[in-house]
């Protein structure tokens, strides 16, 4: 019963409507997570004793760091799917998720390079965290790019999920780099094991930060997903039915 209602919910037309349903709220959850974790991290957080007020980029910089990482291993996920069951929808998802992550790991880099001039006294250093960050981001590109050089929709959703699965390999390079080389970026502050180092009121922000990012890349992926049902289904008798379909040709003709 439930791998039926899975390949069910696989269709574009059935997904469709219900992508339409979510997005609006898990933005809002967004939107109003963000607004409580900034509040938190910029006016109640306390001062870093090492690092003074610069510290505060952190609450933005750390989740996009981890948000472009948990996106590119979705890529992948959505990517094995897709070429193990052939499933339309599976590629439509890796499309719509590639721009959040290219945003997300921009974001990582330009936030660090903020973070780092005063740190580290220069923008940019080939340390070895930074690097594979760098790389991250380039597959992002390359995923779309690639996907988008090609006119045939399913062979280039064969063609960016290949590079899907084999630029997931970064991820963990990126994540286990400061243990696996002598690197001027800092340990994880935040352990499953080890616990946290922070303030309590830092660590809170943080991760209510990191959630907001995370139902931000939600909503924008089904947000995106949507209109790529459209423009790829825009020809099957289920798109021009859609009563948003019907007013924008009924306005077209008047």
């Amino acid at each position: 019963m439930f791998s039926k209602s899975l390949f069910y919910f696989s269709s574009p037309q059935t997904f469709y409507p219900v992508a339409g349903k979510l997005w609006p709220w898990f933005a809002v959850m967004a939107s109003a997570l963000a607004v409580w974790g900034l509040w938190l991290g910029m006016f109640v957080a306390p001062t870093d004793f090492q690092q003074g007020e610069g510290y505060r980029i952190i609450f933005v910089h750390v989740p996009v760091s981890w948000m472009s990482m948990i996106i590119y291993l979705a890529m992948a996920f959505w990517a094995l799917i897709g070429l193990t069951f052939n499933t339309r929808l599976s590629g439509m998802m890796c499309s719509a998720l590639a721009p959040t992550g290219a945003i997300c790991a921009f974001l990582s880099l330009w936030t660090g390079a903020l973070w780092g001039k005063p740190m580290w006294g220069t923008w940019w250093v080939w340390d070895a965290r930074l690097t594979s960050e760098l790389i991250l981001f380039f597959l992002y590109l390359g995923y779309i790019a690639l996907t988008n050089a090609i006119d045939d929709p399913r062979r280039a959703d064969k063609a960016g999920g290949i590079l899907a699965l084999v630029g997931a390999l970064n991820v963990p390079v990126i994540y286990f780099s400061v243990k696996w080389w002598n690197t001027l970026h800092q340990g994880a502050s935040v352990s499953v094991t080890n616990g946290s180092s922070m303030d309590r009121t830092m660590l809170d922000a943080m991760l209510i930060m990191a959630v907001a990012f995370w139902l931000y890349a939600i909503a924008m992926t089904l947000y995106r997903v949507r209109n790529i049902i459209l423009a790829r289904e825009r020809h099957t008798q289920w798109v021009a039915d859609l009563p948003e379909m019907k007013a924008m040709s009924t306005g077209a003709i008047t």
